[in-house]
């Protein structure tokens, strides 16, 4: 997998993409956004891969944004055609059947926020700062701000960051719910290798419906989503993860799950 921007790096089934734009502060545009998708689409069947760490080069940034510079040239329709991409990309990152990690060493402000937000689980740097500052240029977030920061936070904090622009600190993103653990620096990654490799000592494929069920919340009611719930554990007992669990646990001994 030879890409420009995103360097991806696979051992032991974890997968760590890297969106290496160091010099742009790893700032997304059309072509990372690209990449990332493509990065997806390639790693989704691959049976090396059983979780995805998505992290941003250097010490300083995650995500540091859209790359302004692209955006001022974009014509309202361009505008338009760009969040829709990004959307469909971030999307997939939610939905995933395995599941994806952000590890935020530093600024995660607009798009780099909306990718954060996107992954299943966010670990943070003690330096890292998180954003949505778009209506400093006169915008609204435009990659899934609007309608996930709201649900993982709350609709008045999400209020509060979108009207102000403010930025967050590491502390207060743990503090809101917008991050699950922060971490020193130096520790980021390996805490991200570490929950990575706790997840896949887990039944891939209960992993992945569970992955299902959880993002039922954000487009179902609590009885749709119960419905869904029934129907996924139903379908968890037809698997061959599901007899190796129950009888490697009635057997005293770890269980050797195979993914199917």
């Amino acid at each position: 997998m030879n890409y420009k921007t995103i360097l991806v790096e696979i051992s032991e089934r974890i997968a760590l993409i890297t969106i290496n734009r160091p010099d742009k502060l790893n700032a997304v545009n059309l072509e990372v956004i690209a990449e990332l998708e493509n990065v997806l689409n390639e790693l989704e069947n691959n049976s090396e891969v059983g979780v995805l760490i998505l992290t941003g080069a250097g010490e300083k940034s995650f995500v540091a944004g859209s790359d302004i510079s692209a955006l001022a040239k974009f014509s309202p329709e361009q505008a338009k055609e760009y969040s829709i991409i990004g959307n469909r990309v971030l999307s997939k990152i939610q939905n995933y059947s395995k599941p994806v990690i952000a590890a935020i060493n530093g600024f995660a402000l607009g798009s780099g926020c909306e990718i954060a937000l996107a992954c299943h689980i966010r670990l943070a740097s003690e330096n890292a700062k998180f954003g949505q500052p778009e209506v400093n240029l006169g915008l609204i977030p435009g990659h899934g701000g609007t309608q996930r920061l709201a649900r993982i936070v709350g609709i008045g904090k999400a209020f509060e960051m979108i009207l102000t622009g403010i930025n967050i600190d590491a502390s207060e993103a743990l503090k809101i719910g917008l991050v699950n653990k922060v971490v020193p620096q130096a520790e980021l990654k390996n805490s991200a290798i570490e929950l990575a490799k706790t997840i896949l000592t887990k039944s891939p494929v209960a992993v992945g419906i569970a992955i299902k069920a959880i993002n039922a919340n954000l487009e179902k009611s609590l009885s749709q989503g119960l419905i869904l719930e029934a129907e996924l554990f139903k379908e968890c007992f037809s698997t061959e993860d599901f007899q190796e669990g129950t009888k490697a646990f009635l057997e005293k001994r770890k269980p050797n799950f195979k993914g199917k």
